[in-house]
């Protein structure tokens, strides 16, 4: 490894912390106005960087994790669902919600500091929803399909309605 590959490395890691450690700052800062103690941070290509905490008991919305709220924030500030080249730094590690959301906003790499364990410790285990997700607990939420006539009519309809934008 060459001299510049290790400044370039150091520098993407020193990078790496500083968006880490505002993730944090955020979760701490959080905790105090009330809400829950997790934070992210998506920085965008441009360099822009767009926050969110964990509002789920301050809204009364479950789906409102810091990541969730950082993503939506990312999105609407650029006008665009499709976040590619994005960066997500998060306090902790993403729960299965966030890790799809941030899947299906194409961001390219996700950092997180503490783990799933630590945030066992303090009470928010999701070690439950890995475990559906895994197949060991269906029985958590039975989720069935039923197949009726018009099943496929919102497809039929996607396909045939010429202004759509795909995705």
């Amino acid at each position: 490894m060459t001299s510049a590959d290790n400044a370039n490395r150091s520098f993407g890691h020193l990078e790496q912390a500083k968006y880490l450690e505002q993730a944090v700052d955020l979760a701490t800062q959080n905790v105090g106005q009330g809400g829950g103690p997790f934070g992210a941070v998506v920085v965008t290509p441009d360099g822009r960087v767009h926050a969110g905490v964990n509002r789920v008991t301050r809204d009364n919305d479950p789906t409102a994790h810091a990541e969730v709220v950082a993503i939506r924030a990312a999105a609407a500030a650029t006008a665009d669902f499709d976040l590619s080249g994005s960066v997500l730094y998060a306090s902790c590690e993403p729960c299965p919600m966030c890790l799809a959301s941030a899947l299906w906003a194409r961001i390219g790499r996700v950092y997180f500091a503490a783990d799933r364990h630590g945030a066992a410790a303090a009470g928010f285990d999701d070690a439950l929803f890995y475990d559906y997700f895994s197949g060991a607990t269906p029985e958590l939420m039975p989720v069935t399909r039923d197949d009726i006539p018009t099943s496929d009519v919102p497809f039929q309809t996607w396909r045939a309605f010429d202004s759509r934008k795909e995705y």
